[in-house]
């Protein structure tokens, strides 16, 4: 081969090796926005900057196409027709809100009611804002949950309706809705041939792919005491995780912590745990796994986490214990808070 050739070849192939370099650089956008009543942060890896920031779009666009359709405070969602017309008439609804409808009444009879999605309906006795000075009686708390009842609302899969059977019963998918948008819009970018994002509903996240230095996603987690602070940073490539917690919201009486997330069965706060967070592949599940383990505190959270063998959870007690489910495989954790 003459020199000439041999040079030019040499530089055909820095050509094509630059080539494959640039043509699998990936950038990673991101954008923070309120959908929800809540924040959203959303990251997408792209091959340019105007794919990542169209593709942001489609994200905010869908969890703003759920918001309409589930949202309990927009009058004319197809929930809040449902709400309206309890205890009158069953309302026809879309399909996706049908099916998302009973996968909660699923979760309530798991529960046995710790989780229930009408929950919406009751009344807000409890105040966690430093106003409170004395615990709510027996018989208010009593009366404050007795719209509330998995078993009063009536599903009909052949009409696709919502019956709440009870005038002023209320269902509401809360952070159960922010989970489900945060898997729709992992499936929709997946479908578009986005590879990597991950979509963080008010702490309910989904991630798929890595980032564009091929590392794994890095998830804080709040540490429960110093709620400025992290008690662990864990890697997340293709899962979700959800965290439940009354590190925020909560009130003290003669000793005993009562967070802010009640059990819509009996009325009365959620004690015994400060912080549960669930992993596992879908948010939508993790959320209600999360909220219901709050719930049900530490010994019959566990029972209920190992009917659902892919999720696992690291839970916080009140007095500063870690436990973790024994199928937990993450190791990258500080124990000390």
């Amino acid at each position: 081969m003459s020199i000439k050739k041999a040079i030019h070849t040499h530089s055909l192939m820095l050509l094509v090796m630059f080539w494959s370099l640039t043509s699998t650089a990936q950038v990673l956008r991101k954008r923070t926005t309120l959908l929800m009543g809540g924040r959203f942060d959303i990251s997408i890896v792209a091959k340019d900057s105007l794919t990542a920031e169209q593709n942001i779009d489609i994200v905010i666009a869908e969890i703003t196409r759920i918001e309409n359709l589930i949202s309990d405070w927009k009058s004319d969602s197809q929930v809040s027709e449902v709400n309206q017309n309890a205890g009158i008439r069953p309302v026809k609804v879309d399909r996706e809100v049908f099916e998302l409808t009973q996968r909660a009444l699923q979760f309530s009879e798991a529960t046995k009611g710790g989780f229930d999605i009408s929950f919406a309906a009751m009344d807000r006795i409890w105040k966690f804002d430093g106003s409170m000075t004395e615990m709510p009686s027996a018989e208010a708390i009593k009366k404050s949950v007795e719209k509330v009842g998995y078993k009063n609302i009536i599903l009909d899969s052949v009409q696709s309706t919502v019956f709440l059977k009870l005038k002023g019963m209320k269902i509401g998918f809360g952070a159960l809705g922010e989970g489900y948008a945060t898997d729709k819009c992992r499936n929709i970018m997946l479908a578009k041939g986005i590879k990597a994002g991950i979509v963080n509903g008010s702490g309910d996240m989904t991630a798929w792919g890595r980032q564009p230095n091929g590392k794994d996603w890095n998830i804080g987690m709040t540490n429960p005491f110093h709620p400025d602070t992290l008690f662990a940073v864990v890697p997340l490539n293709n899962g979700a995780v959800t965290t439940s917690g009354s590190y925020e919201k909560f009130v003290v009486f003669n000793g005993k912590r009562y967070s802010h997330i009640i059990n819509p069965a009996t009325g009365y706060p959620a004690t015994g745990l400060c912080s549960v967070s669930v992993f596992g592949p879908n948010a939508e599940t993790a959320n209600g796994l999360s909220t219901s383990l709050m719930v049900l505190g530490q010994k019959a959270g566990l029972l209920l986490l190992k009917k659902y063998p892919d999720y696992s959870c690291v839970m916080i007690t009140d007095n500063g214990k870690l436990v973790k489910s024994s199928n937990f495989k993450i190791k990258k954790f500080k124990t000390k808070f």
